[in-house]
């Protein structure tokens, strides 16, 4: 049970086991496990519940995820309305080459976009679990976090009064910009690798124009084409990092698309009306360790994968399952063993993904390089692909997520 202590124009003063920054995949997944565990734990999020519910994300989601969050409770709208995905397609040269991963190893991706599983799990914390949660919260700060009595502080966005919240444990799911980030101290090694290229990253009011996720290798640059519902479909087009989406007006980012995903045997992409455009600059990093005294970090304040491999939200989700189970064990059994090994169990996973990624970026990006041996070694790892069973395999494995036993 929550106590709470008030004092006149003081802090007003609260205890959690489990103070968790950020109300995204990962921290709230977090706290639905341990409200069912009975488990005390409040969420803080910056933003509103309308606007975590509305932000747009990208949505593929690995067996393994969904088969984790079925244990736990939290899949049932998930297997009811996401689609399944058995293939891929590469367009080299106007030529299609179908990839069935499904084929190569009887599983498959599901895709259902993260504003759907935010709401599902939100719903689910704060609906029906009961558990405790504050959108809108402004000027968090962190006290304490190598003690063992750290506490959190923040302003109400209704009364405008600071609370105090003092607990055991502060679990950072606020992303890379967020507050959890920046109280890690100067030692914390922060891996970085920068691609030296952006994506435009597009959502059409316009019908998938496959019935599979498409990458278009062109000397023009990457082309991406992702369904994500009969009406939208989600773009992406490799562009100069930091350009500004505004000179991407609507005639050119089809004509760019229609070139670079062209096929002869395929009719012209089906256009629509833009309703998001922005620049994503593609990055990577990762921090080491994932713990900071009572500071454990998860998703996106850990480590961030471009979304050129789309393992992100999987990444998150499988942080927050190892260190929702750790937390129960830890404060309903005295086991300490879950919390200890966590950031070694996520990073093994991590670092895995890590790697596919430059892999696939090497292969996304070799042809529009402007470096000939770059656009030559990269048509050859494609022709491995298409035509040996083995590289084709390795491939479906990572790409599925199969690879890492972790």
């Amino acid at each position: 049970m929550t106590s709470t202590i008030s004092q006149p124009n003081s802090l007003s003063a609260h205890r959690f086991p489990v103070v968790i920054v950020g109300a995204g995949p990962a921290g709230l997944t977090i706290g639905n496990i341990l409200r069912a565990a009975s488990v005390e734990c409040l969420v803080l999020e910056i933003e509103t519940r309308e606007f975590i519910e509305l932000r747009p994300r990208a949505g593929v989601i690995e067996e393994r995820v969904v088969r984790g969050l079925q244990e736990r409770g939290l899949a049932d709208n998930l297997l009811e309305r996401a689609e399944l995905h058995t293939q891929c397609e590469f367009r080299v040269d106007r030529e299609r080459h179908r990839f069935s991963y499904t084929e190569l190893t009887g599983h498959h991706h599901f895709v259902y976009p993260q504003p759907l599983l935010v709401t599902d799990l939100v719903r689910e914390y704060a609906d029906v679990r009961g558990g405790a949660i504050r959108f809108g919260v402004r000027d968090v700060q962190l006290h304490g976090l190598d003690s063992d009595r750290p506490t959190v502080s923040y302003t109400d966005p209704q009364s405008g009064r600071r609370e105090l919240l003092h607990c055991e444990f502060v679990i950072g799911c606020d992303g890379a910009r967020g507050v959890t980030r920046a109280a890690l101290p100067q030692h914390a090694r922060i891996a970085r690798q920068d691609y030296g290229v952006g994506w435009l990253a597009l959502l059409a009011e316009a019908p998938p124009s496959s019935d599979c996720v498409v990458f278009g290798i062109h000397p023009r640059g990457f082309a991406g084409h992702m369904p994500r519902s009969p009406e939208v479909t989600r773009y992406y087009l490799e562009c100069p990092p930091g350009d500004d989406p505004d000179s991407w007006p609507h005639d050119r980012v089809w004509a760019e698309l229609q070139e670079r995903l062209g096929a002869d045997d395929r009719p012209p992409l089906t256009e629509g009306r833009l309703i998001e455009k922005r620049v994503l600059d593609m990055h990577n990093y990762v921090v080491e360790p994932m713990v900071f005294g009572r500071l454990f970090l998860a998703g996106d304040a850990a480590h961030l994968t471009a979304p050129i491999a789309a393992k992100g939200m999987n990444l998150a989700l499988h942080d927050a399952f190892l260190l929702g189970d750790g937390l129960v064990a830890h404060l309903t059994k005295g086991e300490s063993a879950g919390l200890e090994n966590y950031s070694a169990a996520c990073l093994d996973r991590v670092w895995d993904y890590q790697e596919f990624s430059q892999w696939l970026s090497d292969v996304y990006h070799g042809t529009s390089s402007g470096d000939a041996y770059r656009a030559g070694t990269t048509l050859a790892r494609l022709r491995r692909l298409f035509e040996s069973p083995a590289a084709a395999a390795s491939f479906a494995e990572q790409y599925l997520g199969k690879s890492s036993a972790s």
